[in-house]
């Protein structure tokens, strides 16, 4: 077999800015060979802040303004870490990311934009919003119009800061309460608009006053209250939303990473590389020495070309660095709340609602390069194959990662039926349970093993998952966690690639173990065409909980919501949201080692809800313990997302066989919702049949440490029969 090309270089883009995302973008097409990327990135999206006045006067929804970077990357090939970058080891070339470790690189690249600096006002932090990041604001907004609309609050605001963005929120937000006749004010320590011509000068300050918005000027703010903002000169400004525009600055920590920096940005040159060479910048974080120019997204956007051929170059050795040349003036294009805008380039201005359409062209043109991503055609099909080649093709969806690649359950089922029954004594497993058992004079241990393919390229946060999910087995016996081992493939790497995956693989999967109580004592590793990860665990248990022991009339408690399964497959093909996917990946890192503690001394019956989905999972108990169950569809906790694909008809490619595997044994309507029971989990929630008198507490007690469990259903007389309501 032919592996794929090695990797042997680390290409390291640091956030998501527009040029990084433009970067994303163009790799997708054309990638390096023998290049892994890498980005590193808070959330799951960046916002497009040119469009975010329209956002807020109500004429974009949200998803307009936002880069879906985990679709962005999926489509790049790149691995996504979710994470904040907080310093740069050049000497050692490692990214310091916040609760994750370090990343290496050799080449990288920084785009990170300005920081956020809220206004260091008394009661600021308590009672006002800054304007960035986005989300927050957003949301805090969206609550405010909700609550001036429906009469609970005066539609008071006040805007600290009267910049071009001030200015812009300001109009925005009093378009949108054109109905309610905001009260809006517009506050600036200094003089306001100072980076806009005189003629754009006039015409914004003539906007704000036909706008109803009172602009005070030369005047701080010294204090927010949960009603007021008050002035140095002892004015109280009425406000029940304070927004802070003002304090924009750069990242505190580059001033540690030993790059050479103007005013706290990077310098960088014509090539758009820093002070080390290895390392460039891009946006509003970087000063250009040779051409300094204001910060404007517009620079962003045209270095990114420039930046993606150099990338390129500095990672094959090459030396043809091209140059940036920055236009000397930007058309300055000012949203003034309704649908008009005001131009401003080389002193000149214009105004009006054509305006508004050419900029919303413009940037509706721009998220369109990441709304519409191009489809990449798979390879044709072998013009001459075995028989039953080309049927299996034809359906078109890619193996999904995770446990949605396990072998169905009729094949697996058929194949454990041929096997003798365990010689031994000492082994006493019971029929079907997670974990075999073995019996020793004092206690009782449990043995399980567990592999998965990669379903994403962040290496640390897929271990982690990957530990939890084998762990999962252990902890459905109620038995604690012992010692594991980790059977690691690699794909084709360099050495030092090799060095540094297995490092982010081992040093996550050891702090889920050491965690859980149990050591990684040993483990093999290979090489093979893609990345798969499994560990074989043990664990001690005085009375292990089997599937067996279910009682009619016991309730049945799930700690996780599923979907996961659905939302990989839906990733795979971009068809989930950023967030989603974050939320998915979120709930299957989460371990289980306090649940199993809080349910496994009332439990009946227990299992980890994995590849079988969640009805697959439950007849095994049902099987095993000769009983049947009721599962109340209302009650089901889903994952943000899953129905939704789910109603679009996007499936695991295990689902087709789960819902085989159950057939004339389960009775379900046939919705979004009901196909989410067949649904392959990865590291998926513990399901546990304990007495009904107990639900309650039990449920209480996981809720509050934290889990988004819930009550799903019943056990039933009905024997091996599974009843969805």
């Amino acid at each position: 077999m032919q592996l794929p090309l090695p990797l042997t270089r680390d290409l390291v883009l640091i956030g998501g800015g527009h040029a990084h995302a433009l970067v994303l973008r163009r790799w997708g097409m054309k990638p390096l060979p023998g290049a892994r990327l890498t980005l590193i990135n808070p959330g799951p999206s960046a916002p497009y802040t040119g469009m975010l006045p329209g956002h807020i006067a109500g004429h974009y929804d949200r998803e307009a303004l936002e880069i879906d970077l985990v679709r962005l990357a999926r489509f790049a090939g790149a691995r996504l870490i979710l994470g904040e970058a907080e310093g740069i080891d050049l000497a050692r070339r490692r990214v310091r990311v916040k609760g994750r470790g370090e990343i290496a690189y050799d080449v990288t690249s920084i785009d990170i934009g300005i920081a956020s600096d809220p206004p260091r006002l008394k009661g600021f932090a308590e009672h006002g919003i800054a304007a960035k990041p986005l989300g927050a604001y957003a949301e805090r907004w969206a609550e405010f119009r909700k609550a001036v609309a429906d009469g609970r609050v005066p539609p008071e605001i006040a805007v600290i800061g009267a910049g071009v963005g001030g200015v812009e929120l300001a109009l925005a937000m009093a378009h949108a309460l054109r109905d309610f006749a905001p009260r809006l004010t517009l506050i600036e320590a200094r003089a306001a608009l100072p980076h806009i011509g005189a003629g754009a000068r006039r015409a914004l300050m003539a906007r704000l006053s036909a706008a109803g918005i009172t602009l005070i000027e030369g005047v701080a703010p010294v204090e927010v209250t949960a009603q007021a903002v008050r002035l140095a000169d002892g004015r109280e400004i009425p406000s029940r939303l304070t927004v802070g525009v003002a304090g924009a600055r750069p990242h505190g920590w580059l001033a540690e990473t030993g790059l050479k920096l103007v005013d706290g940005f990077i310098e960088i040159g014509p090539d758009l590389r820093t002070s080390d060479p290895r390392v460039f910048a891009a946006g509003d974080c970087a000063h250009m020495s040779h051409a300094p120019r204001p910060k404007a997204g517009v620079y962003a956007v045209r270095q990114a070309p420039v930046l993606a051929h150099n990338l390129a170059e500095a990672l094959t050795g090459g030396a043809r660095f091209r140059r940036y040349r920055p236009q000397r003036d930007y058309l300055k294009l000012v949203s003034l709340g309704e649908k008009a805008a005001l131009a401003d380039k080389f002193g000149l201005r214009l105004e009006g609602r054509l305006l508004w359409r050419w900029k919303d062209r413009i940037d509706r043109r721009f998220m369109e390069k990441f709304h519409d991503l191009p489809r990449m055609s798979p390879p044709p099909p072998p013009r001459r194959a075995a028989q039953g080649v080309v049927e299996a093709l034809a359906g078109g969806q890619p193996m999904c990662a995770g446990c949605g690649a396990k072998v169905g359950g009729a094949t697996l089922a058929q194949m454990l039926a041929s096997l003798p029954r365990p010689p031994r004594a000492d082994i006493a497993a019971g029929a079907g349970d997670d974990a075999a058992v073995l019996q020793f004079a004092s206690c009782r241990q449990v043995i399980t093993t567990d592999q998965l393919r990669a379903f994403t390229e962040d290496y640390g946060l897929f271990a982690r998952i990957a530990a939890v999910h084998a762990l999962g087995d252990v902890w459905a016996m109620g038995a604690r966690p012992q010692a594991a081992l980790a059977n690691v493939v690699l794909p084709p790497m360099s050495p030092s690639l090799q060095a540094r995956t297995l490092g982010e693989i081992m040093g996550a999967a050891a702090e889920v173990m050491e965690a859980a109580g149990a050591a990684i004592v040993g483990g093999h590793t290979g090489l093979g065409a893609e990345l798969s990860l499994g560990f074989t665990v043990t664990g001690l248990a005085e009375t292990p909980v089997g599937k067996g022991g279910a009682q009619p009339g016991d309730a049945l408690i799930l700690t996780k919501p599923i979907g996961t399964g659905t939302i990989l497959a839906a990733e795979m093909a971009l068809e989930a949201k950023g967030e989603w996917v974050a939320a998915a990946l979120a709930s299957m890192a989460r371990p289980q080692g306090a649940a199993a503690a809080i349910l496994a001394p009332v439990a009946r019956a227990m299992t980890d809800v994995t590849g079988f989905g969640l009805a697959g999972h439950l007849l095994e108990i049902c099987a095993a313990s000769g009983t049947g169950a009721e599962i109340a569809l209302s009650r089901l906790p889903l994952l943000p997302g899953a129905e939704a694909l789910a109603a679009r008809g996007i499936r695991s490619t295990l689902w087709a066989a789960n819902r085989a595997a159950t057939e004339g044994r389960v009775e379900a309507p046939v919705n979004a919702r009901a196909a989410l029971l067949f649904d392959p989990q990865t590291a998926g929630g513990l399901l546990a049949a304990v007495p009904a008198g107990e639900a309650d507490r039990i449920l209480t007690a996981l809720l509050n440490a934290g889990y988004d469990a819930a009550q799903v259903g019943r056990v039933t007389d009905q024997g091996n029969r599974l009843v969805i309501k």
